[in-house]
């Protein structure tokens, strides 16, 4: 890794390394590489500003800037000139920026003979892209991107040192995805043309682009960023300045989640990754993403957002993650995480239970809500289903309940057997589904809920008498995190899930979920959970409330 670029970056997608980089990408789902790698004309025509509108987008013609040449910076470098720019590469340790032009020509040589670039093309984006010795080679640039160490007082001195050389009109951006964008500006002269471009790496893979808006930030420049970056063709979101922005924020939940229930000894690493990726729908499992990240890297990030939101219980970091830092276990780079990578080494199964023999028939008593399509896989699996009114609940043959997880346990109801089955996205095309009972529940009742859902041609995992399962306590805390993100001003909930989707990949958005689910069933299952768990940690916020409140009312019209 480059001296220029931090261990604490965005967390979600960062690799140490270009090629782990595009692995990371790939892995959770990044979007076309023909797109993200070669650019288009069409972007570079887009990035025309129209005469005297100086919100507009930075034109082609003007020099972009890039100050330290990591992996990040050489991402940011590539995207500006496939757009058209002139492109100038700073770092301050000598002879840095001379090796980066040499891997970004080679990057372009790449795409040329992989069909994605002209040669043309290639040679004039070339013939734009050079080294700077010097900090005043960068006096001309119209915006200069800063992706250097995450350190404070070095961001600050480098920002300070910029404005004596750049013109008052230059956009000052810095890539940082841990510190304050008010901080880092703070001792500008002109601090209202300082914004924050948070890239995700691969830069040239990944669309997503978090413009974050200082306390200082003119609106007219977060405009022209934000256009800027549309006319290079990212996909921006807007923000305000708080820590983690949107995706690093709202996506802790992802990680948290999965942490407690295995701290809680419900289920295992593998059990919980299958249950996020094959229920409900993620591309990787936290566990195994984590590993592909870092545990250090992942685990720093949630240390931060921690304490700059004055160790709120909702950001609350993991023990067991703690640890397995300081054993130096940190995932694929050291060949041992929560699995191991060692030559050979074989990854754990999630647990699967056994073939069962499925019920005859089934009564459905009242409304499934978000499970409601497993009435007709059912009758599909020719399982003979009665409808009758009820608590929405499936009655099976011995007398078990079997419900949707709504941050109860099992255990609170010990004469009855209560079944738990787990939220997933999409009840057609999971590929697994996952169940939690106390451990006396009656062994037949059991069998039948398993033999049930393997009627579907699903693979069922039994994990722990665990409030909340797997899913849904994940998916309600998104939502949770999503709705005070929006309510507190920081971003519109178009943007959360749009940062949601394309930066992390998620199936979708944290409040479209939500709103498929139910926002009332949302925030009666973290009502539960914060029962059970009396810290604070699953209190509704109260963006989430108004939701549900606001989802009631339409309903009884």
């Amino acid at each position: 890794m480059s001296a220029n670029v931090t261990v604490r970056g965005s967390d979600d997608v960062t690799a140490s390394e270009p090629a782990a980089a595009v692995e990371a990408a790939e892995a959770i789902g990044a979007g076309t590489v023909e797109a993200a790698e070669a650019g288009t004309v069409e972007a570079a025509e887009a990035a025309e500003a129209p005469a005297g509108e100086t919100a507009g987008p930075i034109g082609p013609d003007r020099t972009v800037a890039v100050v330290g040449t990591g992996t990040m910076g050489q991402g940011i470098a590539q995207v500006a000139l496939v757009a058209g720019h002139p492109v100038r590469l700073y770092d301050s340790a000598p002879g840095r920026a001379e090796e980066a032009v040499a891997a970004l020509t080679a990057r372009l040589d790449r795409l040329v003979e992989k069909g994605r670039l002209d040669a043309t093309a290639r040679t004039a984006a070339v013939g734009r892209l050079h080294a700077a010795r010097e900090l005043a080679e960068l006096a001309d640039a119209a915006l200069v991107v800063e992706a250097i160490v995450e350190l404070l007082p070095v961001k600050q001195q480098l920002f300070t040192d910029l404005e004596k050389v750049v013109g008052d009109d230059t956009v000052l951006a810095t890539n940082t995805s841990s510190l304050s964008v008010t901080a880092i500006a703070g001792g500008l002269r002109l601090p209202g043309r300082f914004v924050g471009l948070h890239f995700f790496n691969p830069a040239p893979l990944l669309p997503l682009v978090e413009v974050v808006s200082g306390f200082a930030t003119e609106q007219d420049v977060a405009t022209r960023a934000y256009e800027t970056m549309r006319g290079w063709g990212k996909t921006p979101v807007r923000c305000a300045d708080t820590p983690g922005f949107i995706v690093n924020r709202v996506a802790r939940p992802f990680y948290a989640e999965a942490l407690r229930v295995f701290e809680e000894g419900a289920a295992d690493p593998a059990t919980i990754d299958a249950a996020l990726r094959e229920c409900g729908g993620f591309r990787m499992g936290p566990f195994e993403l984590t590993d592909l990240i870092g545990q250090d890297v992942n685990e720093a990030v949630t240390r931060s957002v921690w304490e700059s939101f004055y160790q709120d219980p909702k950001f609350t970091p993991s023990l067991a993650q703690r640890r397995l830092v300081e054993s130096g276990r940190l995932g694929r780079k050291t060949g041992q995480g929560w699995f191991s990578y060692a030559e050979g080494a074989e990854r754990p199964e999630p647990h699967t239970a056994p073939a069962a023999k499925a019920p005859e028939r089934i009564v459905v008593r009242g409304d499934l809500g978000p499970a409601a399509p497993l009435v007709g896989l059912f009758e599909e699996a020719g399982i003979t289903v009665r409808r009758k009114k009820g608590g929405g609940f499936i009655e099976l043959p011995n007398g078990g309940r079997l419900c949707l997880a709504d941050g109860e346990s099992s255990f609170e109801y010990p004469k009855q057997d209560i079944v738990y089955f787990d939220l997933a996205f999409d009840y057609a095309a999971a590929t697994r589904i996952v169940l939690s009972a106390r451990e006396d529940i009656d062994p037949e009742v059991l069998a039948e809920a398993v033999g049930l859902f393997q009627a579907l041609g699903k693979q069922v995992s039994v994990i722990g008498d665990v409030p909340g399962m797997i899913v849904a306590r994940t998916v309600a805390m998104l939502a949770d995190l999503a709705a005070d993100t929006v309510d507190r001003g920081v971003a519109t909930a178009e943007d959360v899930d749009t940062a949601m989707r394309l930066g992390v990949n998620y199936p979708a958005g944290p409040l479209e979920w939500a709103g498929k689910v139910g926002h009332q069933r949302v925030c009666d299952l973290l009502g539960e959970l914060h029962v059970r768990y009396p810290s604070g940690r699953y209190a509704p916020a109260l963006g989430l409330v108004r939701r549900g409140y606001a989802e009631d009312a339409e309903d009884s019209r």
